[in-house]
């Protein structure tokens, strides 16, 4: 049993700083320590002492860590009183302000799309990412070897027959085959995926496409709602013309344009001098499509749409790089 008594181990904790508590620790109670080498002693003393003797030394050694957590308790509450009265803090003072996130651009300029078709009365529609050829080629009227797939450079899936949609297109041929004999009224937004890569396209981007079916549907009414929806996105004094285009899954086509929101139609860069840009592309569905969806084309007719929705936010916010809106530069997004 260690000679020193239960007081000599007080007096020394007492005395002892921050640092000199551990110190202690270590050489009273760590693996060499004076208590543990004691206690490891035990089993050199006879046996009718070795009781007696263990029971001392255990209370000793409890008593012992008990005063040292105690010291060390007291001594960093100390040391903390003193900081705080040193450093002075004002708790009156605001905090610091926490970046709060945001959505991104295109989510913004994809939420506001949507609810200017809703209040137009259009459902949201959707579908996989992952198509067959027949969903987004065939059925939408591009036959197989047909010269206007060279448009849309797929991305084709090891799987035989599947790729990633080159738009949402497909999305309004699932939506016919559920809805068939009755009117129709979606839109469908959503990401697609194109061979593209530069200061206008990217690989991946998001489409909001837009499909009406019902008797007597003419390109009058096309017109209306697509004048409709670009003032209501670029205000009511924007320029539009449409002029005439081809995409397969229409006939007639027509594509709208709007006044350069960068010049003001004065010409530069981004409109090629024209003093226009394209905004979308439109027409009548083709009778082959609706006849895919599951409509008899003698007794109904329809329209639709697209816009690329990165293309919109350029505009919208007059952007000049569709590739700002992918790098998640935060002194970028932090704008909107």
């Amino acid at each position: 049993m260690p000679a020193k008594p239960l007081q000599f181990y007080l007096d020394a904790i007492e005395q002892a700083d921050l640092p000199g508590v551990e110190a202690l620790r270590v050489a009273w109670l760590g693996r060499n320590g004076t208590l543990t080498d004691a206690l490891r002693q035990l089993a050199s003393l006879e046996p009718e002492h070795r009781r007696q003797v263990g029971q001392e030394l255990n209370r000793l050694k409890q008593a012992v860590e008990q005063h040292l957590a105690q010291r060390q308790q007291q001594l960093a509450a100390d040391a903390l009183r003193l900081r705080l009265a040193s450093e002075a803090v004002d708790l009156s003072l605001p905090g610091e302000p926490v970046a709060v996130g945001h959505p991104h651009p295109l989510a913004l300029i994809q939420d506001r799309l949507v609810s200017i078709f809703v209040a137009m009365g259009f459902a949201v529609a959707v579908g996989p990412e992952v198509e067959d050829d027949w969903h987004n080629f065939e059925a939408l009227n591009f036959p197989h070897d047909h010269p206007a797939r060279d448009m849309q450079d797929s991305f084709s899936l090891a799987a035989g027959g599947w790729l990633l949609r080159t738009h949402t297109s497909p999305v309004q041929i699932r939506a016919m085959q559920l809805s068939a004999p009755r009117p129709l009224r979606i839109i469908a937004p959503g990401r697609v995926y194109r061979r593209d890569d530069d200061a206008t396209h990217a690989t991946s981007f998001h489409q909001i496409e837009a499909l009406v079916i019902d008797q007597a549907v003419s390109m009058a009414h096309l017109k209306a709602t697509v004048a409709t929806f670009a003032r209501t996105l670029f205000g009511q004094d924007v320029p539009l013309r449409f002029r005439p285009s081809y995409f397969p899954f229409t006939e007639p086509s027509a594509e709208l344009d709007v006044g350069c929101l960068f010049c003001q139609q004065a010409g530069c860069a981004l409109c090629k001098m024209s003093g226009w840009l394209e905004v979308l592309g439109s027409g009548m569905v083709h009778p082959k499509v609706l006849t895919a969806g599951g409509y008899d084309p003698e007794q109904v007719s329809g329209f639709a749409f697209g816009v690329g929705i990165e293309r919109l936010a350029m505009l919208y916010y007059q952007i000049p790089d569709v590739r700002l809106l992918l790098e998640g530069d935060l002194r970028f997004l932090s704008q909107f």
